[in-house]
């Protein structure tokens, strides 16, 4: 019998903390710890990317669509930087992530090959925890608090392991299985509830007010009722952030949509027009689109204390978990609905939907990238995930792609880096090979990221239970990272190359298909979405549609957005001037 050594004992913690696979690539400074993987017959397993960064984002994605906490592997210098922008999209999104890195340095220190002082290169992104392995003797310690650290923080966390002790044979007096705390991985360590104090001083300022708009960000997940409820109560309107988008039911007719940016009028109206401000659970950055500091009093609820008050002032503070916070809510607040307002929320809604759909019908050339999130909407399968990326695809999917509820939906919130979307299809795939899952990106992001890791899907795919995995490359052939018209002109243009991204696919044995024609949209989604293996929708659409960023409601910002045209100006500020007749009467 072999000798059990240090690596083999990493598996076994990988194990206790029922890990379910890593992500990485191979190297050598990190070679006993595959071998060790291989032999554990995929209990983990090991998944091999085709770049360090897209196993971060691998590992990231799966904390995102599990809940659990990711783990991915990498090796000292060129390999250990290329996992940073995965983990600092964990970090800004409070997802739980573990880094391993092997590391062999055998000449003097300074002057090794692809030598980097890793604990300098860690130390912000995985500031809560980066501790080297010395001995045997340390290891199962070690790693349970890099994963105890990871689930309480919300964040990730980096081990290093040199390669010499990767392979020293464990003293046999070392326990076979150390005890280890097995936490749900990924979830808050404790209940938290806010004072009853501060509960009280809440339900009074709900009670008393009378336009109360109620933000969602993803620390909302598992409080639709309790939000749902809430509203109804108080006759509120609801917004969401981006990463909240997935939270409720996007279909209720008080839901105003995704607020920033990338989000609809009517979250801008909504914020406008409130005199009570609920933040649930959100960290979102768009503060230009909350109503102006002083205008509204503001109640958040964050099981995360350093996270009150850190984007907007707040008057009543909750540090607490969003679904025992709004149940306890719920009983000390009234059942006193204002419906002059809610009608006026509905009506906004009502309004927005309209002008959605005669956006994406706008006729383009070749074809209008609305009417291709817009036609996928009626079509999305009832379970699975959507990864989405960064670019001009965000707005689409924000504003168009409405999300049946119980369909997990994913993107970089906070850090905003292109090239997520397709290593988070792969990990939300291998986390529930029964379910669909599609994959939303530009043609910028399909050539990053994306034409590598299709190889991840094409070896993997035949695994599957449901073989579904489409990705949709919005084919624009603009890579400026401008959109909405603002596509570079003249020899910069020119040095931007095409990719035949469909046939990409039916290069690797997958399926394809190209779409050039508005009428050829919706069947061509039929098509992918009954494929019997993953498959590229390629649609080539029009780089000069118009972003058409909302303004803030309110905020006296007309003009900054220079690229919009005057018919979009003329009928959104007769909205907003509308919305604010309808809010003088409510008073």
């Amino acid at each position: 019998m072999a000798d059990r050594t240090v690596a083999d004992l990493v598996v076994e913690r990988l194990r206790a903390w029922r890990v379910p696979r890593a992500f990485g690539c191979p190297g050598e400074p990190i070679a006993p710890l595959v071998a060790a993987l291989d032999r554990a017959g995929g209990d983990p397993e090991f998944i091999p990317a085709r770049h360090e960064e897209t196993a971060a984002f691998m590992a990231t994605g799966h904390a995102k669509f599990t809940g659990d906490i990711g783990v991915c592997l990498a090796t000292q210098g060129p390999s250990a930087v290329h996992l940073l922008n995965g983990l600092y999209d964990a970090k800004l999104d409070s997802k739980p992530v573990v880094a391993i890195v092997g590391e062999d340095v055998t000449g003097p220190l300074g002057g090794a090959h692809e030598e980097i002082g890793l604990s300098r290169l860690f130390g912000d992104v995985c500031n809560q925890f980066v501790r080297y392995g010395r001995t045997p003797e340390q290891v199962p310690a070690l790693l349970d608090q890099a994963f105890r650290t990871a689930a309480a923080t919300r964040s990730p966390t980096c081990v290093v392991l040199p390669r010499a002790l990767q392979v020293a044979v464990v003293p046999d007096l070392l326990p076979q299985t150390a005890g280890v705390l097995t936490a749900t991985p990924g979830e808050p360590l404790a209940r938290v509830l806010p004072h009853d104090a501060d509960l009280d001083a809440a339900a009074a300022l709900l009670s008393g007010s009378r336009r109360v708009a109620i933000l969602v960000g993803q620390g909302g997940h598992g409080a639709a009722d309790q939000i749902v409820a809430l509203a109804d109560r108080l006759g509120a309107g609801v917004a969401t952030s981006l990463l909240g988008k997935p939270v409720l039911d996007e279909r209720l007719p008080f839901h105003t949509g995704v607020l920033g940016e990338v989000g609809t009028t009517a979250a801008a109206q909504l914020m406008g027009g409130c005199d009570t401000l609920l933040l649930v659970g959100t960290n979102d950055p768009w503060t230009d689109y909350l109503p102006m500091p002083g205008q509204v009093r503001t109640i958040q609820i964050d099981i995360d204390g350093r996270r009150i008050g850190a984007r907007y002032p707040v008057d009543v503070p909750l540090v607490g978990g969003a679904g025992d916070t709004l149940s306890a809510l719920l009983g000390r607040v009234a059942d006193r609905p204002n419906e002059q307002w809610r009608g006026v929320v509905e009506g906004s809604v009502d309004r927005w939907r309209q002008a959605a759909a005669e956006r994406a019908a706008a006729p383009a050339e070749p074809v209008n990238p609305q009417l291709v999130l817009h036609e996928l909407a009626t079509r999305v399968p009832r379970t699975g995930s959507v990864a989405v990326d960064v670019g001009s695809v965000l707005y689409w999917y924000a504003r168009h792609l409405q999300l049946p509820p119980g369909v997990r939906a994913h993107l970089c919130g906070t850090l905003g880096s292109v090239g997520c979307a397709l290593p988070y299809a792969v990990a939300a795939k291998l986390a529930r090979p029964d379910e669909p899952v599609i994959a939303l990106l530009g043609d910028g992001a399909m050539q990053l990221n994306g034409l590598a890791e299709l190889i991840t899907v094409a070896h993997h795919w035949r695994e599957w239970r449901d073989p579904r995995l489409v990705v949709l490359v919005l084919n624009n052939r603009d890579h400026s990272g401008m959109g909405g018209g603002r596509r570079p002109t003249g020899e910069l243009a020119d040095r931007r190359p095409d990719v035949p991204y469909a046939g990409w696919a039916r290069l690797l044995g997958l399926h394809g298909v190209r779409v050039d024609r508005p009428d050829l949209v919706g069947p061509a989604w039929d098509e992918v979405l009954a494929a019997d293996r993953p498959s590229v929708l390629e649609a080539v659409v029009d780089p000069a549609v118009s972003l058409n960023p909302p303004e803030p409601a309110l905020a006296d910002l007309r003009g900054v957005f220079a690229d919009g045209d005057a018919a979009r100006r003329v009928r959104e500020q007769t909205l907003e001037a509308q919305m604010s007749v309808e809010v003088e009467d409510v008073v």
